[in-house]
């Protein structure tokens, strides 16, 4: 019903910058909460930052003042800008998206993820 797909990720040098992009599609009323996740081999997934479909943003500690979450509500697509990145973050780099589907008075809400974009900080 929601499909999420991830793009932009790729190599970069330690300092450098990738802008990754989420797109949903699919037959759903809205896109609510959207975030950003990360897992690098051998580790938990972890929060990386998310953003309300008004624009509130929350980033964990480690990535405040250099990653930028963004979306336009218009194309249904979220945003993730990342500056200055260390070779710690090589990852993958997962969204998710809280969709509403259905129609009238039956419609849910569920979390919906895409299958990732892997970023490599390395020189």
């Amino acid at each position: 019903q929601v499909q999420l797909v991830e793009s932009g990720g790729g190599l970069v040098q330690p300092g450098g910058s990738l802008r990754l992009s989420c797109a949903a599609s699919g037959a759903f009323i809205s896109i609510n909460a959207m975030g950003w996740y990360r897992q690098a081999p051998g580790k938990e997934r972890e929060l990386v930052a998310t953003i309300t479909r008004g624009g509130i943003t929350n980033y964990v500690d480690s990535v405040k003042d250099r990653f930028t979450i963004s979306r336009d509500n218009a194309k249904n697509t979220g945003y993730l800008k990342m500056n200055s990145l260390k070779p710690e973050e090589t990852a993958g780099y997962y969204c998710n998206g809280d969709g509403t589907v259905g129609k009238g008075l039956k419609t849910t809400t569920n979390t919906y993820w895409g299958q990732g974009t892997q970023v490599t900080v390395s020189s």
